[in-house]
């Protein structure tokens, strides 16, 4: 039995990185090969280094919402926090309400001086509540005014700039989180990758808040995943199998992308074109269909995504190389370094 303790190792709180470097490429890079668990240190630029002409990089391009809007109850003027997770329909929301007791069917809400109103119609699975919205003009416009980027828990800094919460290439707007691995990129890197020879293939899947959900089961098979809309167009998944067949490697930009083409894959790892959700969970045991190596950041103790990252390079190799990032300081989780599994 694969336990969650498996998964632990010691980080020390001060290795949380709070704010976002003012170059988004100069974050550390630990590099660690698979195969034989060596491991070397760079900084995150170098990551052209590594890539072939062949290679194929796929990067998700979600956009994340400014989905944390800060309001009162009506009549009582208590304060109140909602997050949006999942549209619905059209202004119906599935979030997530503090404090969420109050907050009963058919409690009214009101965002920015009554710019936005909101009534809680039901409550869902894991307590969230569905929401309708009421507002004047263009919905995007309302929430860019009133919605706050909604930085995870551990992150407790105030973002002065929320484009620094999103990728360079971001595009379509879903998301309750960024995919932190692309933050590292700039246009310029890209451009540089390009003109290697490198392809890139951009999906999108939009990230919800159930990634920093701590898995509560010891046994690890009993966790469920929460299911996140994923969208391949044909472009991407030509690219990503004209290059499996060409026998270059397909590289996923974090944990996200990963996630994404192995969901669309077949039993030989054709990469299917089309949309759908997925709760694809990858643990040690898994066999990628698609993937051959990964950029991503470091994640928290005893979380999928240190699972997905263990069945990709081995469950002690990678708390090898957390340890190791530990010992020389690398900046940990959204605004942190980068690792390359190659």
């Amino acid at each position: 039995m694969l336990k969650k303790s498996d998964f632990y190792f010691d980080l020390p709180q001060e290795l949380i990185a709070q704010d976002p470097l003012e170059d988004r490429s100069a974050s550390r890079l630990l590099v660690l090969d698979k195969e034989t668990g060596a491991m070397s240190h760079h900084v995150f630029r170098e990551i052209a280094d590594y890539l072939k002409p062949g290679d194929c990089l796929v990067l998700n391009n979600t956009k994340v919402i400014p989905a944390r809007l800060l309001g009162e109850r009506e009549g009582t003027g208590a304060h109140v926090e909602v997050l949006l997770l999942k549209r619905r329909e059209a202004d119906v929301w599935e979030t997530l309400v503090k404090p969420g007791k109050k907050c009963r069917p058919g409690t009214a809400l009101s965002f920015g001086d009554g710019l936005l109103k909101a009534q809680v119609l039901e409550t869902v699975e894991e307590g969230n509540r569905l929401i309708r919205f009421e507002y004047k003009g263009i919905w995007e416009e309302v929430l860019d005014r009133l919605g706050e980027m909604p930085l995870p828990p551990y992150i407790t800094h105030k973002l002065k700039d929320r484009n620094r919460y999103q990728t360079v290439y971001a595009k379509y707007e879903g998301s309750a989180a960024a995919p932190t691995a692309g933050l590292h990129f700039t246009r310029e890197l890209l451009e540089q990758i390009e003109s290697k020879g490198v392809n890139i293939a951009y999906v999108t899947l939009h990230v919800g808040l159930g990634t920093f959900r701590p898995v509560k089961e010891e046994n690890i098979l009993d966790h469920h995943m929460h299911s996140e809309y994923y969208q391949i167009s044909e472009e991407a998944a030509g690219k990503i199998n004209g290059t499996k067949s060409a026998g270059g490697r397909v590289i996923c930009v974090g944990t996200t992308s990963c996630r994404t083409v192995e969901s669309a894959a077949d039993e030989k790892g054709v990469v299917h074109a089309g949309s759908g959700n997925t709760e694809i969970f990858i643990y040690p045991g898994y066999s990628f269909r698609v993937l051959n190596a990964l950029i991503t950041n470091f994640h928290l103790p005893e979380s999928t995504l240190v699972m997905l990252v263990s069945a990709l390079a081995g469950r002690e190799k990678v708390l090898d190389a957390y340890r190791e990032a530990v010992r020389e300081r690398y900046r940990f989780f959204s605004f942190g370094d980068a690792m390359f599994i190659k």
